[in-house]
């Protein structure tokens, strides 16, 4: 009925990435404004409401405490459900609220600044977590790489527009693969490579070469998250495919996802680019499913945040 999003971007861009304690700070100072905002637009009010859910985590502990503690205030004072949600669960959530007849067992990709996972789904709302990075999330590698170009915050969606402009085969990358027969992911070694060829070749805005580095370090990201996913596919034999998180929001693996899904002939589906970032719809459509599914929530301050996927 209303999804408020109220972006920091502004107040981490001079230090190129998220301050942890500022983005704590900046949450204690928006949260009754976001959350009155909400209800404005919902024409709603507090007493309204049937159940609260809330982020536990992964994330910024931090932050992730002023929105539990907002919400377990919420709960115990009109003694409704509190209902504790995943945030990598969430983004997979945002895929249906627009999406709904999809087959399943299914392969979700969860591709963000901080997490780069895989999930299978043999049903709606079961999450087997099967592949993650062991270092730097994708996102978390375009970032760093646009950070030490000087090209501002956040990276990715920097990177997104400048990269169409250049050759995504000028530069080669290698392919990081896992030896150990895992599907887990790792982008450390490919920002490492990145950072050599920007040494070694000078790039800098200045450098002719400039759009087609960004464009093929954007390519080798992209390349290296399908790769994996091709893996997947082969041991896991989906009928779909999910594409959700931040970095969902890039045009061109958005592209490479799809055209991936119809050569796989599977079936393939991105929300729209607003509902990849981080927002609330997601957060509240996963804790309607919870509250459909029947089990008892209660609104003790039991609940706790936790900063990796539990």
């Amino acid at each position: 009925m209303s999804n408020v999003v109220l972006s920091q971007d502004e107040i981490h861009a001079p230090y190129g990435g998220v301050v942890p304690e500022l983005a704590s700070r900046q949450h204690l100072t928006s949260i009754s404004y976001v959350v009155g905002e909400c209800l404005k637009r919902s024409q709603l009010k507090l007493d309204q409401i049937d159940a609260y859910a809330v982020t536990q985590g992964p994330g910024l502990i931090g932050a992730l405490l002023v929105g539990l503690s907002f919400a377990k205030g919420l709960a115990y004072y009109f003694g409704k459900p509190l209902i504790g949600i995943d945030h990598l669960e969430a983004h997979i959530e945002s895929v249906f609220l627009e999406s709904r007849q999809i087959s399943f067992p299914a392969l979700a990709l969860v591709v963000s600044g901080g997490h780069t996972s895989i999930f299978f789904m043999k049903k709606k709302n079961d999450y087997q977590l099967i592949g993650r990075t062991r270092d730097d999330a994708a996102g978390e590698a375009l970032d760093k790489i646009a950070k030490f170009l000087d090209l501002g915050y956040p990276g990715g969606p920097i990177i997104d527009k400048l990269a169409k402009k250049g050759n995504p085969q000028k530069f080669a990358f290698a392919i990081p693969q896992m030896t150990d027969g895992s599907l887990d992911f790792s982008f450390s070694g490919l920002k490492t490579a990145a950072l050599r060829q920007i040494r070694d070749f000078n790039i800098s805005k200045n450098n002719p070469h400039f759009f087609d580095f960004l464009a093929s370090f954007e390519m080798a990201v992209i390349r290296a998250l399908l790769s994996n996913l091709a893996q997947t596919v082969k041991r896991f034999k989906p009928q779909s495919l999910i594409l959700c998180g931040g970095v969902a929001r890039n045009k061109k693996l958005r592209q490479h996802f799809i055209e991936f899904g119809k050569e796989l002939d599977l079936s393939s589906f991105i929300p729209s680019p607003s509902l990849c970032s981080d927002n609330a719809a997601m957060v509240a459509a996963m804790g309607l499913e919870k509250l459909k599914s029947g089990k008892r929530f209660s609104y003790f301050l039991d609940l706790n945040a936790y900063p990796r996927f539990s």
